[in-house]
């Protein structure tokens, strides 16, 4: 017969199962410090030594890892996702560049539409509140304020599409992103025309969600990600234009 004795789990393993799915749903981020030994050991209702037995278990699987006085850390899981070599390569061509943007533009769609649909009322009130800051930073014109927001606004969409393998394949794109791997972001928040656009590009995306009207939601990221790829191939046919005219500038003064 199928079937197997049931075995009292030991503490530890209780507590070594509940941090693993808090890391594998996203709860638990990369870097992100956890509380004391004993803070986390009173909220979790289990004694030290089990709690010490746990962090060691997950020590060992590379989740977690100790600070010199600084603490238990959730490991750089994600920092294996792309080889570094590749990483050098995609810094390094514009075709990277745009595929990259078609890439987020197709995954965030579809996310987009599963938040809509499969968002919970919490998910949805966390990308409303993100959007909120979003126009308090653009009324501010704090740029730097509005990149990172611009961030945190597209990885609440994707958590709140509860698909744990698109999350963190994104958290890994995103963490990319903030690097300048693939593009200086600031550089969207510079002008205000363009700010004034994004804004109301992600208003779209917020209120579609909340609407919870997944063809809308794609629609309204697609047109986001689309102009995104055209702002940014204007902006690199500038450069490329103001730096021949530097040349021809250059080679007027030496005569």
């Amino acid at each position: 017969m199928p079937f197997d004795p049931i075995r009292s789990e030991k503490l530890s393993g209780a507590v070594v199962r509940q941090i693993e799915l808090l890391i594998l749903r996203g709860v638990l981020r990369p870097g992100e410090r956890l509380p004391s030994e004993r803070d986390l050991a009173e909220r979790l209702g289990v004694s030290r030594p089990s709690l010490r037995e746990a962090v060691a278990e997950l020590q060992d699987k590379k989740l977690l890892e100790t600070r010199a006085s600084a603490g238990i850390y959730v490991a750089e899981v994600l920092g294996s996702a792309f080889n570094q070599n590749l990483v050098s390569l995609f810094a390094s061509h514009d075709e990277a560049v745009f595929d990259y943007i078609r890439f987020r533009r197709d995954m965030e769609g579809i996310a987009a539409a599963r938040a809509a649909v499969h968002g919970s009322d919490t998910d949805l009130k966390i990308i409303d509140t993100i959007y909120k800051k979003m126009e308090v930073a653009h009324a501010k014109r704090n740029s730097t304020d509005e990149a990172r927001l611009d961030a945190d606004f597209h990885m609440a969409i994707i958590e709140a599409s509860h698909n744990i393998i698109m999350l963190h394949m994104m958290r890994s794109m995103f963490d990319l992103l903030k690097e300048g791997v693939f593009y200086n972001r600031g550089i969207m928040f510079k002008q205000r025309t363009t700010r004034d656009t994004l804004l109301k590009q992600h208003g779209a995306m917020n209120a579609a969600v909340q609407a919870r009207d997944p063809d809308a939601a794609r629609r309204a990221v697609t047109a986001h990600l689309d102009f995104v790829e055209a702002a940014l191939d204007t902006h690199q046919k500038r450069e490329a234009h103001e730096l021949i005219a530097q040349k021809r500038l250059d080679k007027e003064l030496k005569r």
